[in-house]
């Protein structure tokens, strides 16, 4: 499996793009769309007892504590590139997967943590599931502990 630099955070191309397009969606839009809020709210009068201006001060600094902690993942994201041609399940590859105990096939990509999205198919390579499946072929199964016990799964197929 390739590996990021122990003080990275590995990430995959098409995460690292996303998480681009996200802050600068933030420092623009966001930033113009809260500027324009908190002009609004001004202008109802005595800024002490505002509640809306206040609420607004309060989203954007939110919104700027957003943009910092994204801004930090992206100087230390690290991209690791998939290898379809390794043999078994690598960061950055998508698998079909069998949960031997519910007779369900789940279709994952092992991706880094901060684009894990499980409603989309996105695994974490920190999760329990995803260690335990890294670098197992299709038809390998493996034992996972999950808080609902010890599950099976089998790897059906590398997709790609």
């Amino acid at each position: 499996m390739a590996q990021p630099k122990p003080d990275g955070e590995p990430i995959t191309a098409e995460g690292l793009k996303a998480l681009e397009a996200e802050v600068e969606e933030l420092q623009t839009g966001g930033r113009q769309a809260m500027a324009k809020r908190i002009l609004a709210a001004r202008e109802l009068g005595d800024l002490k007892e505002n509640a809306e201006y206040h609420i607004a001060k309060d989203d954007q600094a939110h919104l700027e504590t957003r943009i910092k902690r994204l801004r930090e993942r992206l100087r230390n994201a690290v991209v690791v590139e998939a290898d379809a041609g390794e043999a078994g399940l690598d960061f950055g590859r998508t698998a079909r997967v069998l949960d031997e105990s519910s007779g369900k096939v789940q279709t994952w990509t092992i991706v880094g943590a901060t684009e894990a999205n499980l409603a989309e198919g996105r695994l974490s390579v920190e999760s329990p599931v995803a260690k335990a499946l890294l670098g197992h072929a299709a038809g390998d199964t493996v034992e996972v502990e999950t808080p609902g016990g010890t599950r099976r799964y089998r790897i059906e197929e590398l997709v790609d």
